[in-house]
């Protein structure tokens, strides 16, 4: 099949969870034959690539603002879809759902992935918020086939709209990294740090992290590894609220960004709202012993392998850090129920044959 990837910024990913999905998937799928193309928008893009891990690169422009970015691009996405004539089509995020339509006039199976319970961001106003909720109800009647990432997400749906949507959440079995330059240039040990990964938005709750991890006695660094083009002024805050101890290093991406899961002590996951997060699932994948907030989307990937929190409870995280790291023997035996819950559920390969399938129009199992 000819196949596009819109509504993500584009691969090689370089942001969050659905540019993870676009370059995973794209690769798989281009791997078995079909032909993708991957809009990518421009200030995202590698000058002067075209292609990546098999999969085409279509580089568009945006309006590059908080509001604007996301809908701009994949306005223009559609229409060029539209008129190149392919067969099927996977649009990400449920704000995007009235650019199926372009795709669906021109004869595309369009498969609109809806990402968490986006108006719940706090980043939002009102407008914002009242946007993803008409997109919402655009979502289960726009698109062929709607796309839950999380069974939370599927269930919401279901209850609020009556549609069916099909699951199917990302992969975390990443490669093995092929290096530790990473670790050097930051000044760290394998197993002697703490790795807490997000874009740092108000919901992902990095304040509140850096706050409990002042009540962890030691010397062990806390890597918050993430960024957020619009958020400013809470990073400023994030930053002002952390000792010594607290590094910053941005975004980090790719072979890097594997070496810094691959080798933490423990990882950090303190979101709210949202689907399954990959970096979650990734760093189950990886064996870690990880610590996150008992959302039930979280819940939904890691309980019994991993180690809840409330983050409205930051003496309760401070808590929870200082067990760990006292006695991180008798935490090992997350490490291998984690692995083996993401071998399990959460493998690239098997999220590929569910997209494929339904790109196909074949049906998939709810």
């Amino acid at each position: 099949m000819k196949i596009a990837i819109l509504g993500t910024r584009g691969i090689p990913a370089r942001y969050g969870g659905f540019e993870t999905l676009a370059e995973e998937l794209s690769a798989r799928l281009a791997g078995r034959g079909h032909d993708v193309t991957v809009y990518t928008r421009s200030r995202y893009a590698e000058p002067g690539r075209s292609e990546w891990r098999g999969a085409r690169i279509r580089v568009l422009p945006a309006v590059p603002t908080k509001y604007f970015d996301t809908v701009s691009h994949t306005f223009l996405s559609s229409l060029h879809a539209a008129l190149e004539g392919f067969d099927a089509a996977l649009v990400c995020n449920a704000i995007n759902a009235l650019f199926c339509l372009p795709l669906k006039t021109s004869g595309a199976r369009v498969i609109l992935n809806v990402d968490g319970i986006e108006r719940q961001r706090r980043k939002w106003s009102v407008a914002g918020r009242a946007a993803y909720r008409v997109s919402e109800v655009l979502s289960v009647v726009a698109a062929d086939a709607v796309v839950a990432d999380a069974r939370t997400i599927q269930d919401y749906y279901r209850e609020r709209y009556g549609a069916a949507s099909a699951f199917i959440p990302y992969g975390g079995d990443l490669s093995p990294p092929q290096g530790d330059e990473t670790l050097r240039a930051l000044g760290l040990r394998p197993e002697r740090y703490i790795l807490y990964v997000s874009r740092l938005e108000p919901e992902n709750n990095a304040d509140i992290v850096v706050r409990a991890y002042r009540e962890v006695p030691g010397d062990l660094p806390l890597v918050i590894v993430g960024d957020a083009p619009y958020a400013r002024d809470y990073i400023a805050r994030v930053r002002s609220a952390a000792d010594a101890r607290v590094l910053f290093p941005g975004a980090i991406y790719g072979d890097g960004y594997r070496q810094l899961l691959a080798h933490a002590a423990v990882y950090v996951q303190a979101t709210e709202v949202g689907g399954t997060h990959p970096a979650l699932v990734e760093a189950l994948g990886f064996g870690r012993v990880v610590c996150y907030h008992a959302s039930p989307e979280n819940d939904e990937v890691a309980r019994g392998v991993a180690l809840p929190f409330d983050v409205n409870r930051p003496a309760g995280i401070a808590r929870l850090l200082r067990d760990v790291l006292n006695d991180p023997a008798s935490y090992s035996v997350f490490q291998e129920r984690a692995r083996r819950r993401v071998q399990e559920n959460y493998r690239w390969d098997d999220v590929a044959d569910r997209y494929e399938a339904l790109l196909e129009g074949k049906s998939v199992l709810p």
